[in-house]
């Protein structure tokens, strides 16, 4: 018995605080990622894919998020898929999940009932779809006591966190880490957690297969769960088209930028890079307009989505900085009063660092429309 195993899905995700074309990309990801987890099934020769919960990012997805799901299952009909209702996406009475069972075809099995199902002979599964977004049961404990034939290989499909995560407040929909021992499965597929994770030889999170926010743990993959043995072999399976990265440069001249830029995220397409650019130190005000304008007009249009934040990258302005703003009068007055400003390290001083800047910047382009 040999099959996929994969989670957090969460079709509709809005990525709301990315740029429109960046939205909408990251969307499609997602939608795509189905195609690239029937294409690893067959690569790696599984029969099924087993999706642990939040297969939507929410109970009310849309129509078109709703239609490509159903239609790419569909189309991958060598493929069978196993569905779980999530937190994000609960079985609600006549909501999306009793659509989704009335139209899916016969490769799209729907577990919306804590009951026994036999996926090929000897090999059982015991899923937990979740009605509630949160519920202070654990979704797993009729697992314990599951009916299924002497000598069946018992898989667990659920979505919850387990205990030994340490939060400090009362998690819902809590799993008992040791599940897995207790109700005499041959493997627990979970999902909850974003990033991959191992609990123990029979516990696992795959994370989701399409990455979804910075500095997760080992996102994008899927496993591929072989039970043929005393233990299950389980194998990470890259699935995600994008790449998340945080950075933090910090320089001290504006020159430092080229051999930066030159060692980010070696291997992998600028294209596929969501990346989060945070950068410190302390430049002279031509250096600091030239560095942003270079990231905002060159890198954020190389890669998918530039997350970039410059407060801590700190403009002092020299003679010749203060020379191209105005050589006299009120401009010149302004300049020299922010630049006295900007001397503190507060709110204050930032904010006029950043004024600064701006009159530079506008000063400088009121000079190249006179020189035309």
């Amino acid at each position: 018995m040999r099959f996929i195993h994969t989670s957090d899905w969460q079709l509709g995700k809005p990525f709301g605080r990315a740029p429109e074309q960046a939205r909408a990309a990251l969307l499609e990801a997602r939608l795509d990622a189905i195609d690239a987890l029937a294409a690893a099934a067959r690569r790696e020769g599984a029969g099924f894919v087993l999706v642990a919960g939040d297969v939507f990012d929410s109970p009310e997805p849309g129509d078109r998020i709703y239609r490509q799901a159903l239609t790419r299952m569909k189309a991958a009909s060598d493929i069978r898929w196993v569905l779980l209702p999530g937190n994000h996406d609960p079985a609600r009475a006549d909501g999306l999940w009793s659509r989704l069972a009335s139209e899916a075809p016969d490769t799209v099995i729907v577990c919306l009932e804590p009951l026994p199902i036999e996926l090929a002979e000897g090999y059982w599964l015991l899923p937990a779809p979740l009605q509630y977004k949160r519920t202070q049961d654990d979704p797993t404990a009729w697992f314990d006591h599951a009916e299924t034939p002497d000598g069946a290989k018992r898989i667990g499909l659920a979505h919850g966190p387990i205990r030994d995560f340490g939060s400090s407040t009362a998690a819902a929909n809590l799993i008992a880490p040791d599940r897995a021992r207790r109700a005499a499965l041959g493997y627990l597929a979970l999902g909850d957690w974003h990033g991959r994770r191992e609990i123990d030889a029979l516990t696992h999170y795959s994370g989701t297969p399409e990455p979804d926010d910075f500095d997760r743990e080992v996102s994008g993959v899927a496993l591929r769960v072989d039970l043929a043995g005393e233990t299950p072999d389980v194998v990470q399976v890259g699935i995600g088209r994008y790449h998340w990265m945080s950075e933090s440069w910090s320089v001290a001249s504006g020159g430092e930028l080229d051999g930066l830029l030159a060692n980010l995220a070696p291997g992998i397409e600028r294209q596929h890079l969501v990346l989060r650019l945070r950068l410190s130190g302390l430049l002279t005000l031509a250096e600091r307009v030239a560095l942003r304008d270079r990231l905002e007009s060159e890198l954020a249009h190389e890669v998918r989505w530039l997350d970039l934040n410059l407060d801590d990258l700190y403009a002092r302005p020299t003679d010749a900085d203060l020379a191209d703003i105005d050589a006299s009068g009120v401009l010149r007055v302004a300049a020299e009063r922010l630049q006295a400003l900007s001397a503190t390290e507060d709110a204050a001083g930032r904010r006029a660092v950043a004024a600064l800047e701006r009159l530079y910047v506008e000063q400088r382009r009121a000079d190249r429309l006179e020189a035309r």
